[in-house]
């Protein structure tokens, strides 16, 4: 009886570590997930929503599992994503547990409204996307959300807040643009006169 051996080599996993320096430099906008109604509401900061589909509207969010949001996510269905502008650097944080806020508490402060699913939005974001959960992905610690959207509360401001290299950053549409036109960009009004 022939039998055959085989070596298999088991590469070791990548050090979570590792992984988290390598994404920190993957510059991400922040937004806050709301997650509940009335009373019985919380919400989380994430740089993990991106859009999926335009036809029909919806967008994906990752969601750690341990999170206060993950069981009212589940349990109500609905959610809503909050796109932070330059000047929100305190609800990111206070919607990361900043001073030991959780639940309702980390809402004062600030102006929100409800739309068709009842969650809070934030009045004054760069936009307030309110979404029904049309299916979740578990995988590993983190449930991958798929929202269709219902509603869209968008605003005029230009200013975004983005997270990178473990900082909020603000990023401004205009002021970044004028700054880029002073140090590089050539000026599409300039007139280049030859000799007379």
């Amino acid at each position: 009886m022939n039998s055959v051996v085989r070596n298999v080599s088991i590469e070791p996993a990548v050090a979570a570590v590792d992984f988290r320096g390598a994404m920190r430099h993957l510059t991400g906008g922040v937004s806050v997930i709301t997650a509940g109604r009335g009373k019985d509401i919380t919400g989380m900061t994430v740089t993990s929503v991106t859009s999926l589909s335009v036809e029909p509207p919806s967008l994906i969010v990752s969601i750690n599992r341990a999170a206060s949001s993950w069981p009212l996510i589940a349990r109500h269905g609905v959610f809503g994503v909050n796109i932070l502008a330059a000047d929100q650097r305190d609800i990111a944080e206070r919607f990361t547990g900043k001073g030991g806020l959780k639940g309702a508490d980390r809402f004062t402060g600030a102006s929100w409204t409800t739309r068709a699913s009842g969650v809070p939005l934030l009045v004054g974001a760069l936009a307030a996307v309110d979404c029904e959960v049309e299916e979740i992905v578990e995988r590993h610690s983190h449930g991958i959300v798929i929202g269709r959207v219902l509603d869209v509360i968008a605003s005029e401001r230009t200013a975004a807040l983005a997270y990178w290299h473990g900082e909020y950053v603000a990023i401004d549409h205009e002021e970044d643009a004028a700054r880029l036109a002073e140090v590089s960009l050539p000026s599409r009004h300039v007139h280049v006169r030859g000799p007379r």
